[in-house]
């Protein structure tokens, strides 16, 4: 449904970053390149970009200042190349959701599963201090703007319109803003708080709030009396055959894991 393991590491064939002032053909120079983008963000997440120091960043990656400067001329490429970086993992992050699958989980667990995934997409320090800084520093940006936030606003829009079709198109899109803004909104605040602990129960309560939000246009009962999609209860997949009757029921089995059932309203044998 969303594999994080897919966008956590997909730097092997993302270097065309124009702000590279040499590009990294062999593996030990990407590696080089990581440590720096790693060590960035710990620094600026330490100190703040206007008081980091290219001399500190090299220091975090445990790198002489000279072979810092062979991939990049200064602090302000190194933000820049983090910007793309951060970039492509979210792309990779929206391509890994599969919309069909997921808007036919349980409200709550189809929040839950979007926001566990998006957390864990903000485990990487690079992702997690971009994400902080646009909202903190927008002036230090060059390539990511308020167009990714719309582009985030339109995916979502688009998973409620698949769970509940008849969902009117302004609605789709006032329930998709208030869901993004408010919860890049709790996310921030979380990130910049100091306690881990209290981060993580604020952000248990983003699935709680969707719920609250989206239950009378895409609830459960609603979403399953508008689509009248019959599935499996076992793997909630959709691809089911018939399968003889039992105590005068009809039976199905899905072609996915292959456990037979009746009607779920009815009971699951």
């Amino acid at each position: 449904m969303i594999n994080p393991s897919h966008f956590k590491n997909m730097t092997d064939d993302s270097y065309s970053s124009t702000y590279l002032r040499r590009t990294p053909k062999q593996q030990r120079g990407k590696q080089r390149v990581e440590k720096i983008l790693s060590a960035a963000a710990a620094v600026f997440d330490e100190v703040g970009y206007d008081a980091a120091t290219t001399h500190q960043i090299a220091a975090k990656a445990g790198a002489a200042i000279g072979s810092l400067y062979q991939f990049f001329p200064d602090k302000a490429a190194i933000f820049n190349a983090m910007e793309l970086r951060h970039i492509e993992r979210v792309k990779a992050f929206w391509s890994q959701i599969d919309i069909p699958k997921i808007v036919k989980l349980p409200l709550i667990d189809m929040t839950q599963t979007l926001i566990t995934a998006t957390t864990q997409l903000f485990e990487d320090p690079v992702s997690r201090v971009i994400f902080v800084q646009f909202y903190t520093a927008p002036s230090l940006f060059q390539s990511i703007d308020e167009s990714m936030t719309q582009e985030a606003i339109a995916l979502f829009k688009s998973i409620l319109q698949q769970r509940n079709p008849k969902l009117a198109e302004t609605q789709a899109q006032l329930l998709a803003e208030a869901c993004v803004h408010s919860n890049n909104a709790i996310m921030l605040a979380a990130f910049r708080h100091p306690d881990i602990d209290h981060r993580q129960q604020l952000i248990d309560q983003i699935p709680k709030l969707m719920c609250a939000c989206l239950q009378p246009y895409v609830g459960d009962r609603l979403r399953d009396h508008v689509m009248n999609v019959m599935i499996c209860p076992h793997c909630q997949c959709d691809h089911l055959s018939k399968n003889g009757h039992r105590r005068g029921k009809q039976c199905y089995r899905c072609k996915a894991c292959g456990k037979q059932f009746i009607n779920p309203a009815l009971g699951v044998s």
